[in-house]
């Protein structure tokens, strides 16, 4: 028998058993867990929600490539209407200047369309914002109005043929002419076209096109310059305009990417976006940013917002995912191993709970640093805390967080695709095709891998600016002993503190893994320890020549990159700590602590073989750790759907036949259809049991 039992005023929960109750089984509170989880933005979330649970954003599988893009266009007009994109563009001009709430918004549509989020992106995440962050309130004015409200569809064209990740190196010019007062654009061979561009293909009539600013004989670095591209009635390129489209892709078919090329196009001297670099009519430059590397740096980081969108829609896409995996698997029935007459639920198998409950872990703790990452660009883009200091440790943790989430999705939808057999498969329940579309997020908005050495690269300089009074004796030291505990790096988040010190050793502190600050020590330890022994290796790089430099940093690359993501999984780590402080309900914390560990512990697990071969663990300690975690996944298992309920999203966002109850009702029906065979006498014999009975009466 289920009865409700009494709980506090306003704090909603499942109903639960009596005798459950009895055995004080910690319970979770779906709707406060849920609140916390939609952060800071829930009201702009939820509103966002809404409308990705409108049909007529939702994505029509079978589509042909030109359908589902004029579908997709016609999406945007939908958004427009309902005032969906608006928000983080200046007041004046009918915004709200809601920068944080504007990414939290956008991010959520993933789950209608990842071809419309995307899309959505480029028009006015990337678009829309080089003119509003790059360019001046001249600029605003004459073309913020139409991006706004989609009579100008844009481009972003900064991404070329021949250079991809490395921006400062692409060939397309901007050469100025005093004698017209005129830039000249010029792609002056195939593989600076630019590529890969959305909207280029069929919907683009402006674009923001990132390019070599050349005057006066001197390249001043790349800049971005606003270019129209079609004739607005006919939608044919300009004179000197050409491109081409690059057709169907792995995904995401609802955008259409295209290159752009232009052969001495020549455009207004004001069409140069000079918030951070100008030319005057003479053709003098001039930049409130003396150094042009940092001038360079500075132009892109208020570009950062496209990889805080992805790490958002990433953990979007992963939460869906996992609330069809985990809801089909308490309902699916396979093999009945522990009953002649019961089939046991897919997710009491001790496999099924690792392959999905790991996965569930990450992705709390994905979106909880999320949430930070967010509240950080959002205080840097409203001004609030907007120092150099600052957007450095801005576009670092973007460039940490991105990677993770982004390969986490992909690996999350592919585990719960085949959690699901083959139901998973079919189109219909959605995992192979938000795993196509999502896959591109890997690389693009800056691949993964070359993220991860930015990052790498930041620790370096931490690491040299924390010990630049500190003798190579001592770093030596360091890296042995692991004793000194100082402080080793900052990420905008924290400053991340050596716990060893406190404890003695990591060896002692590794006592008790399932302990909170064990597994910080561990954590934090192995990130501490990458970085020095890197450092220490590239020690005097900067007295090398440029090719005996390049080549001894290269041979470390696979270390710089592995610091930089245990680094960032530390800080995943962090945000899950962090939101555990602010839950003050008993049974989801001890609920979210077990998940926090089971996160934890599984990058432990993971990097097993590093904590062993640096004596950071002894063998008997490491044999432990599948231990615990296979405890935790028992512990979590009677309260996996409320986490995954917690999430928030309906069935009209994941949209996947088996997460409807459609499997339970065939279950219940097979289930009933052989209880009453055997009830009524009417079940056959088995085979195996006539067998076995005939030789129990020989030897009788």
């Amino acid at each position: 028998m289920t009865e409700l039992v009494d709980r506090p005023a306003g704090n909603t929960r499942r109903p639960t058993t009596v005798a459950a109750a009895a055995s004080a089984q910690p319970a979770v509170d779906v709707d406060a867990l849920g609140e916390q989880l939609l952060g800071k933005w829930a009201a702009v979330r939820l509103q966002a929600r809404n409308l990705a649970a409108s049909p007529e954003l939702h994505k029509i599988e079978g589509l042909t490539h030109t359908e589902h893009r004029a579908r997709v266009f016609g999406q945007l007009q939908y958004l427009v209407e309902n005032e969906a994109v608006h928000r983080a563009f200046p007041e004046s001009l009918g915004g709200s200047d809601d920068h944080g709430g504007n990414i939290a918004g956008f991010e959520e549509l993933v789950v209608a369309d990842p071809s419309l989020q995307i899309k959505a992106g480029v028009q006015w995440g990337l678009f829309g914002s080089a003119v509003m962050h790059l360019g001046t309130a001249e600029h605003h004015a004459r073309w913020l109005p139409g991006i706004m409200n989609l009579e100008i569809p844009g481009c972003f064209a900064m991404t070329e043929t021949g250079h991809g990740s490395d921006v400062a190196s692409i060939a397309t010019t901007a050469t100025y002419d005093p004698s017209t007062d005129e830039f000249v654009v010029h792609t002056p061979f195939r593989a600076a076209w630019k590529d890969y561009i959305g909207n280029a293909a069929t919907d683009g009539l402006g674009a923001v096109v990132f390019a070599q600013l050349v005057t006066r004989g001197v390249n001043h670095g790349v800049h971005a310059f606003y270019v129209d591209l079609r004739d607005p009635a006919t939608k044919e390129f300009l004179p000197g305009i050409g491109g081409e489209d690059d057709g169907v892709k792995g995904g995401l078919n609802g955008i259409d990417n295209g290159r752009l090329h232009f052969t001495n196009v020549r455009i207004p001297r004001t069409n140069l976006l000079n918030r951070y670099g100008d030319v005057d009519a003479d053709g003098r430059y001039s930049s409130p940013i003396a150094s042009p590397g940092r001038r360079f740096f500075t132009m892109l980081g208020t570009l950062v917002q496209g990889r805080v969108s992805l790490d958002g829609a990433a953990v979007a896409a992963s939460k869906v995912a996992l609330k069809a995996a985990v809801q089909y698997a308490t309902e699916r029935r396979q093999f009945n191993a522990s009953s002649h007459t019961e089939e046991e639920v897919l997710l009491d198998y001790q496999r099924h709970q690792k392959r999905l409950f790991t996965r569930l872990a990450t992705t709390y703790a994905a979106s909880f640093a999320h949430e930070q990452l967010l509240e950080k660009f959002d205080d840097v883009f409203s001004g609030a805390h907007d120092t150099d200091e600052d957007r450095q440790d801005l576009e670092t943790l973007a460039a940490a967080l991105k990677p993770l989430s982004t390969w986490h999705a992909l690996d999350t939808l592919q585990e719960c695709r085949e959690a699901c057999g083959g139901a998973g498969f079919l189109i219909e329940n959605r995992f192979a095709s938000l795993r196509a579309d999502l896959d591109v997020y890997a690389t693009f908005e800056g691949d993964n891998t070359v993220l991860l050495q930015l990052v790498a690269k930041r620790l370096l300089a931490d690491y040299a600016k924390e010990f630049r009074s500190v003798d190579f004796g001592v770093l030596a030291r360091y890296v042995v002993g692991q004793a000194t505990g100082a402080a080793i790096h900052r990420t905008g988040l924290r400053q991340v503190a050596q716990f060893v010190a406190d404890t003695g050793s990591v060896q002692k502190a590794a006592i008790a893994l399932r302990d909170e600050e064990s597994q910080r020590a561990l954590l934090t330890d192995r990130v501490q320890t990458m970085v020095a022994e890197a450092a220490t290796a590239l020690k005097g790089t900067g007295r090398l020549s440029q090719e005996k430099g390049a080549a001894l940093f290269n041979r470390h690359q696979n270390e710089l990159i592995d610091a930089a993501q245990a680094h960032a999984e530390l800080l995943q780590w962090e945000a899950f700590t962090d939101a555990l402080r602010a839950v003050t309900d008993p049974g989801t914390k001890q609920v979210l602590t077990w998940l926090r560990d089971l996160f934890g512990l599984s990058l432990i697990e993971k990097n097993l073989s590093w904590y062993l071969m640096n004596g950071r663990l002894s063998m008997q300690r490491g044999r432990t750790v599948g231990e615990y975690i296979n405890r935790l996944l028992v512990k979590i298992r009677p309260h996996a759907v409320d986490l995954v309920d917690a999430f928030g999203y309906g069935d009209q966002h994941v949209r996947a036949t088996i997460a409807t109850g459609a499997e339970k009702k065939r279950q219940d029906e097979a289930r009933a259809y052989f209880r009453s065979q055997r009830a009524n006498g009417q079940a056959p014999v088995d085979e195996k049991v006539l067998i076995a009975r005939t030789a129990a009466g020989k030897r009788n």
